[in-house]
């Protein structure tokens, strides 16, 4: 018996899907198929792969998806106050919930497109539009008041809409509405939430983000409060991905290579990965 086992994804933009994906597909084909997991925690890109590889949609389909030259996809610009933003609230001092409602009122505020086009976009990317029977947490953050929110299939929310929450890049795209609240994107809080992955004694975070992470240490101290017995593995982005993934994480055309150079890498962690998977 190996234990309960999560898979955290964390944020990342389209570039980050597609590299996740690559790396995703090639770990399966090492050996190491991390869909088996018993508890998926998404965080804005990864509650789309999350959603994903619990739709019943095979890797090798998902990953030749993320190899089609964009048509039509228009890149948007992650700016310098959207940066910031995330940045600043990764090192927040005293009550985070401050600081993330603050870039939360800043993100109703803003100009973007309209709600309802950005929902009918993830639904689009959404493989099967119902909520998967293997747990998927998709992370969010009340917009007005700072607050995480996880959804999940008993939350009385469409898998649409949480996808859609998690993925509300503050100032970029329109916070989504559900049940009078507002949301922003999971990353608000944590680009992985990988403390959400309670209850597992194994734990492989995939974070195509991680800079503001590991400045604050943040993500070592969310793997440590799952407790001392956890296994646990950080794969984030190598040399090669970060030049393929580029500067802007929401520009479709760095899809393909992301993707790519996600595959690559599945090569030079795999023993790795598969030795917290399902090793003794």
């Amino acid at each position: 018996m190996t234990g309960r086992r999560g898979l955290v994804l964390g944020g990342g933009g389209v570039t980050g899907i597609a590299w996740m994906t690559g790396l995703l597909a090639g770990l399966a084909e090492a050996g190491t198929d991390l869909t088996t997991a018993d508890v998926v925690v998404g965080t804005s890109a990864g509650s789309v792969v999350g959603a994903q590889i619990l739709s019943g949609a095979t890797l090798d389909a998902l990953y030749a998806a993320a190899l089609t030259e964009p048509t039509g996809e228009v890149a948007a610009k992650m700016g310098v106050g959207v940066l910031l933003g995330f940045v600043v609230n990764s090192v927040w001092p005293g009550d985070e919930r401050v600081g993330r409602a603050r870039l939360g009122r800043a993100a109703m505020r803003a100009r973007t497109v309209p709600e309802a086009e950005r929902r009918e976009i993830i639904r689009q990317r959404l493989p099967n539009p119902s909520w998967p029977d293997r747990r998927l947490i998709i992370t969010a953050v009340d917009a007005e008041t700072g607050e995480a929110r996880n959804f999940d299939r008993d939350s009385g929310v469409s898998l649409a809409d949480a996808v859609a929450a998690s993925c509300a890049v503050p100032l970029v795209w329109p916070p989504i509405t559900i049940d009078g609240h507002r949301y922003i994107d999971g990353g608000v809080r944590s680009t992985t939430n990988a403390d959400f992955a309670g209850g597992c004694e194994r734990v492989v975070v995939v974070a195509p983000v991680t800079v503001a992470l590991r400045r604050s240490g943040r993500i070592d101290r969310q793997l440590a409060s799952l407790g001392p017995q956890v296994r646990s593995i950080v794969v984030s982005p190598d040399a090669n991905a970060r030049n393929a993934i580029g500067r802007n994480v929401l520009d479709p055309a760095r899809r393909v290579a992301s993707a790519r150079a996600g595959h690559v890498q599945a090569a030079a962690v795999a023993t790795a990965v598969a030795a917290v998977w399902s090793g003794d």
